[in-house]
């Protein structure tokens, strides 16, 4: 357990803090709100790119048909919160109020090259980074791809650097959050998160300078951004010296 604990306060996918957390604590502090915005673009973006595919693949409509039941359920923890027996029936496969549910490994791997094969790695790196099990998250969220749709590109990387900074991979880590920066430098919202989180990761583990950057980054570049506007980067880089 961490010495100090950090208060939150998220509005909707924006995350903006009164402190920020010490290393074992960082993955308490930004879990939630990357995990559920990220599942719920995985969820319409995956109806999207399943439409486009399902009249001419017979293969993706078996997968869309598998998928639903452990999808359906992933939605709801996205919503009211993750628990261990919903993941792992999302997982592995298993009866939910009546109805069997295919385990999202066994569509990952038997549907692997179709759409929705592919977002069951997301949905899967996503269950195993919420029960802490990092290198699994790691390796099915590498699996991933994200076919062009950048907002859950910037998600996966946001995961993948909670599941680094979790492993004390630090380098690791902090790559994952500025990449996460640089997948669309258009996207106001969810850059100017990434942008913060990377931030703050640069600061918790010692390196204020590139801390500094990346806040200045934000604050130049995205003035709108909530915590820009309230006034939380500027604290941030106060707190690092910079005064104006």
């Amino acid at each position: 357990m961490a010495e100090k604990t950090t208060e939150v306060v998220t509005t909707e996918d924006n995350i903006t803090t009164e402190t920020y957390a010490v290393k074992k604590n960082f993955w308490d502090t930004y879990s939630k709100p990357i995990i559920y915005a990220g599942s719920a673009l995985i969820i319409l973006l995956g109806a999207y790119f399943g439409y486009q595919k399902l009249v001419k693949e017979p293969k993706e409509q078996d997968a869309a048909a598998l998928i639903f039941p452990a999808e359906y359920l992933f939605d709801k923890m996205a919503q009211t919160g993750f628990n261990k027996d919903t993941v792992n029936t999302v997982l592995n496969g298993g009866v939910s109020d009546g109805v069997n549910v295919t385990g999202l490994l066994k569509v990952a791997s038997k549907y692997s090259g179709t759409l929705n094969g592919n977002r069951a790695e997301y949905m899967i790196g996503a269950c195993y980074l919420h029960i802490k099990e990092f290198d699994k998250a790691i390796q099915h969220l590498k699996d991933y791809n994200s076919n062009g749709a950048s907002q859950v590109d910037i998600k996966k990387y946001m995961l993948l650097g909670s599941a680094y900074a979790e492993k004390q991979n630090k380098e690791e880590a902090l790559n994952a959050y500025k990449k996460a920066a640089t997948v669309n430098d258009k996207d106001e919202a969810f850059t100017a998160d990434a942008l913060i989180t990377a931030a703050a990761y640069a600061d918790v583990i010692g390196k204020s300078k590139e801390a500094i950057e990346l806040y200045q980054k934000a604050k130049d570049n995205y003035p709108n951004f909530p915590a820009v506007q309230s006034g939380e980067v500027e604290k941030h880089l106060a707190k690092l010296g910079v005064t104006k």
